[in-house]
């Protein structure tokens, strides 16, 4: 059986220490992740960037 490929990125939000941890394909997009995801510690949604 073939390996998915898929890795394990931490996103951490820009104005706070708040971190998620979600997959992405590292072929189809080898950029570094961001996304616009709430943040509970400052209660709206913030951007959060791929970190190591």
């Amino acid at each position: 059986m073939a390996k998915s490929g898929r890795v394990q990125v931490k996103l951490r939000s820009t104005e706070s220490h708040y971190m998620y941890v979600t997959t992405k394909n590292p072929r189809t997009m080898p950029q570094r992740m961001e996304k616009l995801k709430y943040d509970p510690h400052v209660r709206r949604h913030v951007l959060f960037k791929e970190s190591k």
